[in-house]
């Protein structure tokens, strides 16, 4: 299980109504094979003024990289995960099976998929590696340096068909369409908003880590085993910071189901965590804020929300604000229903996949 995007956890498929048995923690086989890589960046000099000796960058890949007539790459996709989350879980059949296949939005046969794991996740370099709390304090700005360079450096792309990206990697996609305007041909970050992250959404964030490092078992990050009491307190917040009203209500409609499955999903949630990147994870949207630079952002986009995102809130005003100031981009709220999926709707490609199929359409074909 992942952790905000709310990846996994939101993009678990609903279960019956009826009280869960135990879950595995185990990944879910997926039918899409990946090939599987590794770029290592060396001295890399975070923003923080700390200098890491050597950078690992997991990533997964589907389909094959095609060169054009100047025998540059033209066919790379980006997908960028959440807080979190890993580029596996792009392989769930509610994101992969509705775009990846014969004739569908990102054919394999068509498209070179570039699934990252973010510094500080999955298989990439990460706290937990043994650093610990001496970690580099890596920042969102750090994150994307980091793909850039994975990318032309590890990969040897220097253009990208479209880069789209869910909650975390959702913010990562404005500042690559600021940092990096030319580099992508079309953007479709979903669940986000381009502003500071403030009010509520910083306010459950600092919960979370707050209640980790209030677990006297952290030790200041030192710990001999995990700090369950803070992996409770975290696990807790995201199942709320990423229910769906209705549809929980349509699955769980008793007492003893919601509970049961409540419990569930918390404990399957701790039994995969490390506190420390758990920490960092959270801690790297701290100098998030593109707002002021909307107007660099001159790529294609399709900017998708879902009105049941209890993380960007339906009624905030941003949307509107923000895409006078981006000469070509949209913005669509996904409307609620009980088959949204709140936050983790980014996920469930049948909400938007006419949105991808226009916007490559009206980004070059």
């Amino acid at each position: 299980m992942t952790f905000l995007t709310l990846a996994l956890l939101a993009m678990q498929p609903a279960a019956p109504a009826a009280a869960p048995a135990p879950a595995s923690t185990a990944a879910p086989a997926s039918k899409w094979a990946t090939k599987e890589g590794d770029v290592t960046i060396r001295d890399f000099k975070f923003r923080s003024g700390e200098i890491m000796p050597a950078v690992r960058l997991h990533y997964s890949t589907l389909g094959t990289p095609h060169r054009g007539a100047n025998g540059e790459i033209d066919n790379a996709v980006m997908v960028l995960h959440g807080t979190g989350g890993s580029g596996k879980q792009f392989l769930q059949p509610q994101f992969a099976d509705e775009l990846y296949g014969p004739g569908q939005p990102l054919d394999i046969k068509r498209y070179y998929i570039i699934l990252p794991d973010n510094v500080g996740h999955g298989g990439s370099s990460k706290p937990s590696d043994g650093l610990r709390m001496k970690f580099p304090q890596y920042d969102y700005a750090d994150m994307v340096e980091l793909q850039h360079r994975m990318l032309t450096e590890g990969l040897g792309i220097k253009k990208l068909r479209l880069i789209m990206g869910t909650s975390m990697g959702c913010m990562h996609g404005f500042i690559w369409g600021e940092t990096y305007p030319d580099f992508a041909q079309a953007l479709m970050p979903m669940a986000c908003q381009p502003v500071e992250i403030a009010g509520q959404n910083r306010m459950w964030r600092q919960l979370l880590i707050d209640g980790i490092k209030a677990d006297p078992a952290w030790m200041g990050g030192e710990y001999k085993g995990q700090p369950v009491l803070g992996l409770r307190t975290a696990a807790s917040l995201s199942v709320i910071a990423g229910g769906a009203p209705l549809n929980l209500q349509k699955n769980y409609p008793t007492r003893d189901a919601a509970a049961a499955y409540a419990r569930v999903r918390v404990e399957r949630d701790i039994a995969s965590r490390d506190a420390n990147d758990m920490i960092y994870q959270f801690e790297s949207s701290r100098t998030y804020n593109p707002w002021p630079g909307l107007e660099k952002i001159t790529a294609p986009m399709t900017w998708i929300n879902s009105a049941d995102d209890f993380i960007n809130p339906r009624n905030l005003p941003y949307p509107e604000q923000a895409v006078k100031r981006m000469p070509n981009a949209r913005f669509r709220m996904v409307a609620e229903s009980d088959e949204t999926r709140g936050h983790g709707t980014h996920s469930w490609a049948v909400n938007w996949k006419a949105d991808l199929i226009d916007l490559l359409a009206r980004s070059g074909g």
